[in-house]
Formats: C-alpha cells, sequence, structure tokens
C-alpha cells in the first residue's frame, strides 16, 4: 500500500469512479487498519478487537478489488478469515482462562464451534493448490493433501496433519510464489508477493492448529471422552 500508493489510488478511482478523494482516503484506510491490527496483534493489546478489524480489512479488499468474483482469490481470502478466527478464539480462551496452569470450568461450546470454523476455512487454501493433471507426482500431492485436509476439517490427529500442511505449504509458497526472482519491473511480482505473505498468513492459522489443537467439535476431544 505503501510503496504503491499512486498505483492503488488509481486502481480504485479507475474501478469504482469514485473520485481521487475516496480513492486516497480508501488506500489510507486500508493501510492504517492492517498495519493498526497486525500491532495489536503482535503487542496482545486487545486482539479480539484487533481480529474484528482485520476481518473488516479481508471484507473490504474483497469487495473493493472484486475479488468476490474470483473463485481462487475468495477462497484465499477464507482462509485469512479462518486464520482470524482461530486467532481470535485463542484470545478468548486466554481471556476464559481463570488461573494460571489451570484450565477453565466447563465445555465452552461457541469457541469450539470458533475454532472449527476456523479449522475449516483455513483449508480452504489447500484447494487453490491442488492440479488436476494425470500424472503421478500431481496425483499422489492431491491425495497426500486431500487426505490431510480432510484430516484437519474433522478433527482427527490434528496437530500432526497440521504441522505436515505448514511443512507443505512452506515448500509449495517458496515454489510457487518466489517474487524475489521476479525483476522488480514485471508486474507478475506484486502478484506474486501478495500470493506469498497471504499464504503464510494461513501458514500462521495452521501453527494456530498446531499449538491449540482442534477444539470440542473433533473426533480427537471426541477419543478423550470415549
Amino acid at each position: 500500500m505503501w510503496f504503491q500508493w499512486d498505483d492503488q489510488k488509481h486502481y480504485i478511482h479507475a474501478s469504482w469512479g469514485c473520485g481521487w478523494f475516496l480513492a486516497t482516503f480508501f488506500v489510507g484506510f486500508n493501510l492504517i487498519g492492517q498495519i493498526g491490527g497486525s500491532l495489536m496483534v503482535l503487542t496482545r493489546f486487545r486482539v479480539d478487537y484487533a481480529c474484528g478489524m482485520l476481518f473488516g480489512i479481508v471484507v473490504l479488499q474483497t469487495l473493493a478489488y472484486t475479488i468476490l468474483w474470483d473463485v481462487q482469490f475468495l477462497l484465499r481470502n477464507l482462509s485469512l478469515v479462518g486464520a482470524l478466527l482461530l486467532l481470535f478464539a485463542e484470545s478468548r480462551s486466554e481471556g476464559k482462562t481463570i488461573f494460571a496452569g489451570l484450565p477453565s470450568l466447563g465445555d465452552n461450546k461457541p469457541l469450539s464451534y470458533l475454532q472449527l470454523t476456523g479449522r475449516v476455512l483455513v483449508i480452504f487454501m489447500f484447494t487453490t493448490v491442488l492440479r488436476l493433471e494425470l500424472s503421478i507426482i500431481y496425483i499422489v500431492q492431491n491425495v497426500v493433501a486431500t487426505s490431510l485436509m480432510v484430516l484437519v476439517t474433522i478433527g482427527y490427529k490434528t496437530k500432526l496433519s497440521a504441522l505436515l500442511l505448514v511443512l507443505w505449504l512452506l515448500g509449495l509458497n517458496c515454489y510457487l510464489n518466489a517474487w524475489w526472482s521476479v525483476p522488480s519491473y514485471s508486474p507478475m511480482r506484486d502478484f506474486l508477493k501478495y500470493d506469498f505473505f497471504q499464504t503464510l498468513s494461513v501458514v500462521g492459522g495452521l501453527l494456530m492448529v498446531v499449538s491449540l489443537g482442534p477444539g470440542g467439535v473433533s473426533m480427537d476431544e471426541q477419543k478423550k471422552r470415549w
């Protein structure tokens, strides 16, 4: 946003015909919202409010950049929403802790369903990297990736499956979105850079699953009760 200030303003102005003032206001609001929300998360200051702010930014970008009609970009943004939901669930769980080292009393059903929704949405990122090509490499890759996605979604062997998806997604991200290898004058560099850092955010969401577990609505949790 900062380094391409004029390009961003021009795009919004040309796409929506809203005038230069509103285009400038949109880009500035977008920039401040992203930086402010991210700093609040990093400093652990009102993380729940920060998640709401960043969620609003994701929705705003989806509408303003007409991502709503691009299935691949829409799925990636839904994955970002899933990562934010997991972060929000973690902040609420942390706030519900009564004493350090002791679990809170009772089951928190809304929190469990929030974690379930976050897990399902985060997985959408992986549907964008599946390749429908008849080669041994892609077939094996698709079968393994789909199996891991299903395991994370239903919450079975969740931490291990999520960790394997983290490693797989990191490798694919460095291979498919190697923006540093593209000349700075090429428009493709910006697209790859956007995808690269967006994918890293989803990796962060998966690491939340590795750290916190799947939550109450999962097969792993049901196994404990059996």
